[in-house]
């Protein structure tokens, strides 16, 4: 299709180029006139007729090749469109698939850390791992699971935000001045 769309293409453009040169031009006009022996006022009128039926017709193919072509791309587009949405759907599926088997392993992961009458129980939202030190627990004390929402860093490191107060930043200075509005010299 893209061959012919093409072919069609190069014979309007050659066309139009001797229909202007034919038409601007009176001596080439006169001389292919008189190759081919149409002289007189019947002999143009006959050669205008052709000129006008040849572009007909090749306006008629050009026309009808661009419509197939767009007919064609529009067809692509929408199997395109149609394997995209195919693709998206089964993307959607195996998302939700996959969340539903995180939701399973949290819910089995999730268990009670402390089991006491009376006492209140504190689920976990991670496996518990244990260490190889044991400490006792006392009977009726609730065990408190790791707090994601307010984390805990160790606090011996200086770098962090929340390090001690023995171990002040030492990349801001403390204020200076007895000047209680921290302006300096207005």
């Amino acid at each position: 299709m893209l061959a012919l769309k093409r072919l069609v293409t190069i014979l309007v453009m050659v066309y139009l180029l001797l229909a202007l040169l034919l038409i601007f031009s009176p001596a080439t006009r006169d001389t292919l006139a008189s190759a081919f022996n149409l002289s007189g006022d019947a002999g143009l009128a006959t050669f205008y007729n052709t000129l006008f039926i040849i572009g007909a017709v090749l306006l008629a193919l050009h026309l009808i090749t661009e419509n197939m072509d767009s007919a064609l791309l529009r067809r692509e587009t929408a199997v395109l469109n149609g394997k995209i949405n195919e693709l998206k759907a089964k993307l959607y599926d195996q998302q939700i698939e996959q969340r539903e088997r995180e939701f399973q392993q949290r819910s089995v992961a999730t268990a009670p850390v402390a089991t006491t009458p009376g006492a209140t129980t504190i689920y976990q939202s991670e496996p518990v791992t244990t260490t190889t030190t044991t400490t006792h627990v006392p009977a009726g004390t609730v065990v408190p699971g790791h707090d994601v929402e307010h984390p805990t860093f160790p606090q011996q490191d200086p770098s962090l935000l929340n390090a001690p107060v023995q171990q002040p930043n030492t990349i801001i200075t403390p204020n200076p001045g007895p000047n209680s509005d921290n302006r300096a010299g207005l």
